[in-house]
């Protein structure tokens, strides 16, 4: 499958995966970086991380499907299909030999893409994420409350009690659009339905699995043993954090990162 690209104002360019749109910003040249969000959020979620990050990259970040600018196809979806829009996304920019990172439901789009393409992944990152989260039964509870009105990023569960009451929390809840329910419901039941155990356990690839000391949605036993499904993978906890440690402990949260992408030779 492959993509044309739909010229966009900059920096957001669209390019046609398959039946809908997907939203992407690439900046630098050099060895690839892919960056993908977590459940209800888009690809700003890395504005912090960015300036951060080593010099001579190919930054590459885009809105899963139903969020940010992407398009909202009537839910629900399969993981299969949001790996196919990566995938398809990766194959329209020639992208091969990446380092892919994926937070959260963005972890796991890192995992189905590189069983299914390591031509085009050489390494991944994953952070605050699980080979299965949740079961299909909390997921329908979960569903029923977006579905009331929930916030799908409630500051309670997704961030320190000393994060939210910092100006960089003011800061990133002022810029937010809201998440629409739909692209929401559609990618919570794509987790429903997912378990990577086996397949993610079939993959040799060098890895990097990073957890929070106080991450409630994905808690640090459980990323820990993500780590440990992968032969060989390195394992980080970052502390005074929760769901989101590259919002909230950016520059510890970009010191691993530059340090596993130096030990791998991608930079």
């Amino acid at each position: 499958m492959t993509c044309k690209t739909a010229p966009m104002p900059d920096p957001i360019k669209l390019a046609p995966c398959g039946d809908q749109m997907i939203a992407y910003h690439e900046a630098g040249s050099g060895p690839a970086l892919v960056l993908a969000h977590g459940l209800g959020l888009d690809q700003s979620l890395w504005d912090a991380l960015l300036p951060l990050l080593p010099q001579g990259l190919r930054i590459i970040r885009f809105d899963l499907r139903g969020h940010g600018a992407s398009a909202t196809p009537q839910p629900p979806y399969g993981m299969g299909a949001l790996v196919r829009d990566a995938e398809s996304l990766l194959d329209h920019l020639k992208v091969r030999d990446c380092v892919f990172l994926g937070t959260g439901l963005g972890g796991m789009v890192a995992q189905g893409l590189a069983v299914k393409r390591l031509d085009q992944i050489r390494a991944l990152i994953l952070t605050n994420t699980a080979s299965k989260i949740g079961t299909k039964e909390t997921w329908a509870r979960q569903m029923e409350t977006l579905q009331a009105g929930a916030n799908p990023l409630d500051p309670k569960t997704h961030f320190t009690a000393g994060f939210r009451n910092s100006p960089a929390f003011a800061a990133w809840q002022a810029r937010q659009i809201a998440p629409r329910l739909e692209g929401v419901l559609g990618c919570a039941a794509a987790i429903s339905g997912t378990d990577f155990y086996t397949p993610t356990a079939s993959l040799r690839l060098p890895s990097l699995v990073i957890a929070s000391t106080q991450d409630a949605i994905t808690p640090a036993d459980m990323v820990r043993d993500l780590a440990d499904l992968i032969p060989g993978a390195e394992f980080a906890i970052i502390r005074k954090s929760g769901h989101l440690p590259m919002l909230e402990q950016p520059r510890t949260f970009a010191a691993i990162l530059s340090d596993f992408l130096h030990n791998i030779g991608h930079i």
